[in-house]
């Protein structure tokens, strides 16, 4: 059956034990709460062919500011169909004027290209059992009322308003942050996702203190399974890898030009590549 005759639906609760079902086949470590914490957040769309869920693709809306698309799966059956495609055009449709970003792996390259997706970077995911380390004496738990500053942070960083997120951040997981001069200069977060845990997002003011900020998680989760993100730029991966947070692979940073999507938003503040739902 061709992809022309398979049906993009809304993503719906009956529809999300086969996400996650496609996710594993896939080799992604997303648990149930992961894909039900990218849903709370995203526009969901799914492929069905004969009420069979083939596909999935979320698109995540930070206000006005972008949206990012995430968790594009295609059933290793249907590929090379263009179903690929048509879960793209669909996201595309579902983002509207909205600056776009995403996260792409080598086999979607090709396509996201196509669709004037231009790549920007590159993600480390880096991951393992956490070694042994010293609490810094830099950081604190964060408190309630650190979050104002902790959403402008990020949103300089991001450039987007990601507050809803951060504010889904904190019923789940914990926040830490630097202070300099009674003010919040950088935070971390720490979270369940996939296998343990990961940290980020993680904003700060230089790389000595995103280290720090890594450091407060590691030194409270020895000898268990953490993940951070990050780039090639930060120069944080031997560092990672020294205390048991090995590289496993990565993704390409793509945008697309926004020629038509309004201005490009600077980032002013060191921050670590973060797939905050995935």
């Amino acid at each position: 059956m061709q992809a022309s005759q398979i049906e993009i639906v809304p993503f719906g609760p009956d529809h999300l034990e086969a996400a996650v079902a496609l996710s594993r086949q896939a080799g992604w470590p997303h648990r149930t709460e992961d894909w039900q914490l990218a849903l709370a957040l995203s526009d969901g769309m799914v492929a069905v062919e004969d009420g069979r869920v083939v596909g999935t693709v979320l698109v995540t809306p930070y206000k006005r500011d972008c949206a990012t698309i995430n968790m594009v799966i295609v059933d290793e059956t249907m590929r090379g169909r263009g179903l690929g495609r048509k879960l793209m055009d669909a996201a595309l449709l579902a983002a509207g004027d909205r600056p776009l970003r995403l996260v792409a792996t080598t086999a979607g390259l090709p396509l996201y290209q196509k669709l004037g997706f231009h790549e920007t970077g590159t993600v480390a995911q880096h991951q393992g059992l956490a070694g042994e380390i010293a609490a810094p004496a830099e950081t604190q738990a964060a408190t309630d009322a650190d979050l104002p500053a902790i959403a402008a942070l990020d949103r300089l960083a991001f450039g987007a308003d990601r507050e809803r997120l951060l504010s889904y951040f904190t019923g789940i997981g914990e926040f830490a942050v630097i202070r300099r001069d009674g003010h919040v200069s950088g935070f971390a977060c720490l979270r369940p996702f996939g296998r343990g845990e990961v940290i980020g997002p993680v904003v700060a003011a230089d790389l000595g203190e995103a280290r720090k900020l890594i450091e407060h998680f590691i030194a409270k989760r020895p000898g268990q399974f953490l993940r951070v993100d990050t780039t090639a730029e930060t120069g944080l991966s031997p560092w990672l890898a020294e205390h048991g947070l090995a590289h496993v692979g990565g993704g390409i940073t793509m945008k697309m030009p926004l020629v038509h999507r309004g201005a490009d938003p600077a980032v002013t503040t060191f921050a670590l590549a973060s797939q905050a739902l995935g």
